[in-house]
């Protein structure tokens, strides 16, 4: 059994999905672990990751417009502002998703769909630099 682990920065732009697939490619390839389970993992709680699809960017598009329907900026019952308006809302949201994703791995490659891909998405409007950390485990 082998296992390695890394970590890969993204610098967002505001709100949106930015897709991290090459970069979990690249890992897994320099890993040389042919079978097995990497998994992703975002160090942050105002941001999250999804595996979605990588084909049509409408989808991305339609997934952001959605979450600031359901988690609106404005709710004035929200306790926690010190931050700024668009805070609470991305823990929420980061709380609604997920911040780890296992994925298998298969003849040295992630085992991912046709038009799968994995994305940060990120919840806050300002610029940031994310943290994702890589680990892969297996033989």
């Amino acid at each position: 059994m082998q296992q390695a682990i890394d970590r890969h920065s993204v610098e967002t732009q505001g709100q949106g999905l930015y897709e991290v697939t090459r970069a979990l490619r690249h890992f897994v390839a320099d890993a040389r672990i042919e079978t097995g389970l990497v998994t992703a993992y975002v160090r942050h709680t105002s941001c999250s990751l999804l595996i979605q699809e990588n084909a049509d960017p409408d989808v991305q598009t339609d997934l952001t417009g959605f979450f600031r329907r359901l988690v609106p900026e404005g709710m004035d019952w929200l306790v926690h502002t010190a931050e700024g308006p668009d805070d609470m809302p991305a823990h929420i949201k980061a709380a609604l998703t997920q911040t780890s994703i296992g994925i298998p791995v298969s003849d040295g490659r992630p085992v991912l769909g046709t038009w799968q891909g994995l994305y940060l998405f990120e919840h806050r409007k300002r610029p940031h630099r994310r943290e994702l950390v890589f680990h892969i485990i297996g033989d």
